[in-house]
């Protein structure tokens, strides 16, 4: 952890002469996105399992309309033709997985008063008024709401519940009909379906009891999603617009 606080008090140092006191928040928004970039190959495929997994609903009504008196025989045919596809009901969430070791460490980071035994000097830095080892509550007990520090935590909520809105909607508008108990949906999956349209509501609850410099790097992550996948969205459309074009 240590090795991680000397990158990002460099970083920071490089930042200083044009963000002066906000240079450590800024370097850690600049390293979110550093995170982001590696994982995006994976972010590709995973919208790339999605369109996969939407052509197959075709056929899985076929299956359906073929084996609807037969539970046991429609979720096995439903399964082995995710498997042909190489289809993975859990290959959406590696994207987010492999982001939490970053997360934790930039959470330990700045929770901890020392750094390999010495004083944790990252402590002092801020976004604006907000330290970046404080909390809302920190933020609520020194200014209150309206408070130097409370106009920061409002910035970063009004952010993240307009990305959330946005998501909300999107990933209802676009979400995949899931199959129905027996018709090869992996169990908890249609409630993890159900669930996604809200998550990003709860980011709000992570930037109020986090420390600011761990809630920095979740709304960057987050508002990196939501530009990422409407990039990918539009992408996909202007593919499949081609193909209809070029389709005799």
């Amino acid at each position: 952890m240590s090795l991680f606080a000397d990158l990002v008090q460099r970083l920071a140092d490089l930042l200083q002469p044009l963000f002066h006191a906000s240079s450590s928040a800024v370097a850690i928004v600049l390293f979110t996105a550093l995170v982001r970039l590696l994982v995006h190959p994976l972010s590709r495929a995973t919208a790339r399992t999605q369109r996969a997994r939407a052509a197959l609903q075709p056929k899985i009504a076929e299956l359906r309309r073929r084996h609807g008196k037969n539970p046991e025989k429609l979720r096995k045919a439903v399964l082995d033709l995710h498997a042909e596809a190489n289809i993975s009901p859990v290959s959406g969430l590696l994207p987010s997985l492999l982001q939490l070791p970053a997360f934790f460490v930039l959470y330990r980071l700045f929770s901890n008063s020392t750094v390999g035994g010495r004083s944790n000097d990252l402590l002092t830095h801020a976004l604006f008024a907000a330290p970046l080892g404080g909390r809302w509550t920190d933020a609520l007990g020194h200014g209150g709401l309206l408070g130097p520090a409370g106009l920061v935590y409002l910035g970063l909520f009004a952010l993240v519940a307009g990305i959330a809105t946005y998501n909300y909607r999107r990933t209802k508008l676009v979400a995949a009909p899931v199959p129905a108990e027996g018709e090869g949906r992996v169990p908890g999956l249609g409630a993890v379906t159900a669930f996604l349209p809200f998550l990003s509501f709860f980011t709000l609850v992570t930037v109020a009891v986090v420390p600011l410099a761990a809630a920095l790097y979740v709304v960057t992550s987050t508002a990196w999603s939501t530009v990422e996948r409407a990039l990918l969205h539009k992408e996909e459309a202007d593919t499949a617009r081609r193909d209809a074009i070029g389709t005799p």
